[in-house]
């Protein structure tokens, strides 16, 4: 997602008009399972939280919520739809996840929801999760994997892609989202399939 701001700051004002059309079931399957894993005292940061669909939805479920997302079009749609509803315990903030005001050691569970598959270094991203988690957090994702999908629907979007209609998409598998997580000193401890995305839950080691 780093490097799309302009992309998703053109689309937040009808982003979830046009993910409801197709996700709107993941989406609601990804908050109830999401909240099996928390606890009212967990310290959470959402990356890539986008408008905060599943942000607002958790946030009574918790502590509090570091909310971060690169475009700041969309950290503005998401703190009126929270103003709205006088959700208090979320800070919405215009940030990157490496932004040094996030320490080790943070955090209880790092949420990294429709992220996975836009973002050049999966490594990088998850050792940063890693280093921001206490010792036994969690990592909650849900993840479009597109390598599964057929070859014709795959040259679409990757035409799109390349010509600046869609952002940058990289074509992971399950396996090798997988793959990246464990290797990354991760134990995953729940896998479920939604309609579109791959919902998982790992647990930091070490």
């Amino acid at each position: 997602m780093e490097g799309t701001e302009k992309f998703w700051d053109r689309v937040s004002g009808k982003f979830d008009m046009l993910v409801m059309k197709d996700f709107e079931q993941d989406y609601a399957r990804a908050i109830s399972s999401t909240k099996k894993y928390l606890r009212k005292s967990d310290i959470v940061l959402d990356y890539a939280c986008g408008t905060a669909i599943i942000t607002n939805e958790i946030a009574e479920n918790v502590a509090h919520i570091d909310a971060i997302d690169t475009s700041q079009k969309m950290i503005e749609v998401a703190r009126q739809k929270a103003a709205k509803r006088t959700i208090q315990n979320v800070n919405y903030v215009h940030a990157t996840l490496f932004d040094e005001r996030y320490k080790p050691g943070s955090f209880e569970v790092v949420l990294a929801f429709n992220i996975f598959h836009l973002v050049v270094d999966t490594h990088a991203i998850l050792s940063r999760i890693h280093q921001l988690l206490k010792p036994g957090g969690l990592i909650i994702s849900s993840t479009e994997c597109i390598g599964e999908k057929n070859l014709f629907f795959k040259s679409i979007l990757f035409m799109v892609s390349k010509i600046g209609i869609a952002p940058y998409l990289k074509f992971i598998t399950i396996d090798q989202l997988n793959n990246s997580i464990v290797n990354t000193k991760f134990k995953i401890i729940e896998t479920e399939r939604f309609k579109h995305n791959q919902f998982i839950v790992a647990k930091k080691l070490g």
